[in-house]
């Protein structure tokens, strides 16, 4: 009897201890999918070129960057660092 109580017990805390984790993943996501919308809204514009082609590829590269930030593949610090070397050309 008394192990039915403890196997419950451990169940329950199961429970709860998984919606936790769900709940906060997702204010991680939310929070995640807004500083990258913010990020690009702050993004200066790209610097103009010689040929648009060009232009048109960096702008690819910093949206490609953030989706990759907002969906939880790079890191901020990772994010940083990989957009640096878009615009600086490398």
């Amino acid at each position: 009897m008394r192990r039915r109580g403890l196997v419950r017990s451990a169940t329950r805390a199961a429970v709860i201890g998984g919606a936790a984790t769900a709940a906060s993943g997702r204010v991680a996501r939310r929070q995640q999918q807004k500083f990258a919308r913010q990020d690009e809204m702050r993004a200066p514009p790209p610097a103009a070129s010689s040929s648009n082609h060009q232009g048109s590829d960096l702008v690819a590269s910093l949206r490609e960057l953030a989706e990759m930030k907002a969906s939880g593949a790079l890191t901020e610090k990772e994010y940083t660092a990989a957009k640096a070397r878009v615009l600086d050309g490398g």
